[in-house]
């Protein structure tokens, strides 16, 4: 199963995420926005590992909150992650551990993960949600 694809959106870029779990589904997403960001995600130097703590009012909002929790650390540390573990993954809230280093090059500066039509869908397959961020 491929972790994501990009897809067309006006201003912004947006990107249609999968998962066989909903752990993998947030950890994919937090892939897609960082891959999205610069040019070889995979070639990242994993220096630093940070926890990282997020709460939402339903697993949209919580998808939603822990992208910008990421953005946020990502940029006050000057680093780009690029694994994710998450931890615990409850209704309404996530744990985890993500590690990272300084890229090579930035390709994208994303500002934010919106919440405009962020709907989490189950499939046969596992789960989908298609993510607009802010640019």
């Amino acid at each position: 199963m491929k972790r994501y694809k990009q897809i067309a959106h006006t201003a912004d870029l947006g990107a249609e995420i999968y998962g066989r779990s909903l752990e993998e589904l947030f950890a994919n997403a937090a892939f897609a926005m960082f891959d999205m960001i610069t040019a070889d995600l995979e070639k990242v130097e994993l220096r630093k590992e940070v926890e990282i703590e997020a709460e939402g009012v339903d697993a949209e909002d919580l998808l939603v909150t822990w992208l910008n929790e990421l953005l946020y650390r990502s940029s006050s540390d000057e680093i780009v992650f690029s694994r994710f573990d998450i931890r615990e993954l409850g209704d309404k809230g996530l744990k985890a551990a993500v590690r990272g280093g300084r890229p090579a090059k930035i390709n994208t500066e994303i500002k934010a993960a919106t919440y405009h039509d962020v709907k989490i869908e189950r499939d046969g397959k596992g789960y989908k949600v298609t993510v607009v961020f802010d640019v």
